[in-house]
């Protein structure tokens, strides 16, 4: 995933170059939970206070997102009139190196568009040496930018807990037990029930024996936080479609079918990616799909994992696909680098893109859920699949029917998005304003 992040990076700049210049273009009836005995909401004095106008940099490229924008597309700005913004929620984002102008940046953020100041605190708690073969610091950069803000956006009063590691994570296991240590801090001192990750370790790069052991510390850790500690985790999907990368090096496509780690684990929520535009006064969504540069959502079956309990409730015709293999991803947002939400890093505005970006939007909206709740739902997967299994679906998720996720650069077919959940798309993308309720209900 880290490629990914390199060429997403040059694209954004190639992008804020293009629009400073002139020239960029396109490309129900259900009650609300809004309280619970114990939990007091309270209406948010900035909610209706953010601006709905990009940057100037960013401005002329129709595909640019603010804030208010984003939310109001999943049906978050509703909830925060109602005092749903996050409060008293912490989200925990795991990321390698950091960004060292993060805290200026978010002022900035902060300031164009409204929102109240973050409640940031960033920690680097292990004693490791520093490694980071492929050069990616400013990636990474502005991947924890990207997370940060993307939360911020959509949970503007939850706090925001950045754990970094000074061992870049590439494929294989380089860099996973670093992460792992990393998710078992935020364990030990309580630092949050919500985890965002937006990285991945192609599956054919752990088969070997240490990939093995590697991955059977990280079920065993999950599974325990999940259903004992009551933590949420989220990951992305991944940026290659139906295939990721083939070596350690992340050079080469593999030309099969594949997922990656740890949006494969049956104890994460999996996001996909889509791409999400205006339509009028509405807006309208589809897979993120291959347009020539190798970029869609990730999604297809695990390698390693067994079809979950939770995904046997899909149809029959729906199942046979499966194989009897864990199925990827669950959900799905906004993740097309052309149409997204503006995010700003070392002075330059951009555009979010990848499932590493929609992958923090879902880690906001469960802030808010949590929030809703009064205490933490962790593992949400099984309730998730309950209300796409109800007549609560079609109100609950905006279900994604067109597109797919072939990967043109590898020659790689892909899975087309289908009504009802796919290996694109998952279930689909979230309307918050009702998901939101019907997900505490559905755990309470």
């Amino acid at each position: 995933m880290v490629f990914f992040l390199r060429r997403l990076l040059i694209l954004l700049c190639l992008l804020v170059l293009l629009a400073a210049c002139g020239t960029g273009g396109d490309r129900s009836n259900r009650s609300s939970l809004l309280s619970r005995p114990g939990v007091t909401a309270t209406p948010s004095a900035n909610s209706s206070q953010g601006t709905t106008i990009c940057p100037r940099s960013v401005r002329n490229f129709s595909g640019c997102f603010t804030p208010t924008a984003l939310r109001q597309a999943y049906g978050v700005e509703s909830l925060l009139q109602k005092g749903f913004t996050g409060k008293g929620q912490t989200v925990i984002d795991i990321v390698s190196f950091g960004s060292p102008t993060l805290q200026e940046d978010m002022k900035v953020f902060d300031r164009q568009f409204g929102l109240p100041p973050i409640d940031l605190q960033i920690i680097s708690p292990l004693k490791a040496k520093e490694y980071d073969p492929l050069d990616d610091k400013s990636t990474w950069a502005f991947e924890t930018n990207l997370d940060v803000q993307i939360i911020h956006a959509i949970a503007p009063e939850a706090k925001v807990v950045v754990l970094v590691s000074p061992v870049a994570e590439t494929e294989g296991t380089i860099g996973l037990p670093e992460f792992r240590q990393l998710e078992q801090y935020a364990l030990d001192h309580k630092l949050g029930n919500i985890v965002t990750q937006s990285w991945g370790a192609s599956e054919l790069t752990l088969q070997d024996a240490a990939g093995q052991q590697e991955l059977k510390k990280w079920n065993e850790f999950l599974q325990k936080a999940t259903l004992q500690q009551h933590v949420t985790y989220f990951s992305s999907s991944g940026d290659n479609g139906a295939t990721d990368y083939a070596d350690l090096n992340g050079s080469k496509l593999a030309t099969v079918p594949t997922t990656s780690f740890a949006a494969s684990s049956p104890w994460v929520t999996s996001v996909g990616g889509t791409t999400l535009q205006r339509n009028g006064a509405g807006f309208t969504e589809k897979a993120w799909s291959d347009i020539g540069d190798g970029q869609s959502s990730g999604g297809g079956f695990s390698r390693f994992y067994p079809m979950p309990a939770y995904q046997k409730t899909l149809p029959a015709s729906v199942q046979a696909e499966f194989n009897h293999h864990r199925g990827v991803p669950d959900v799905a947002a906004a993740a097309d680098p052309y149409t997204g939400l503006a995010v700003y890093t070392s002075g330059s505005w951009g555009l979010a893109g990848g499932t590493s970006a929609a992958t923090p939007l879902w880690a906001g909206l469960m802030a808010i859920a949590n929030q809703m709740a009064g205490h933490p739902l962790g593992f949400i997967n099984p309730a998730l699949y309950k209300l796409g299994a109800s007549p609560a679906y079609t109100q609950d998720f905006r279900d994604i029917t067109s597109g797919d996720n072939t990967n043109r650069l590898s020659k790689v077919p892909g899975y087309k998005a289908v009504p009802g959940w796919d290996a694109v798309t998952g279930l689909g993308a979230p309307d918050a304003e009702k998901l939101l309720p019907d997900l505490v209900k559905a755990i309470t």
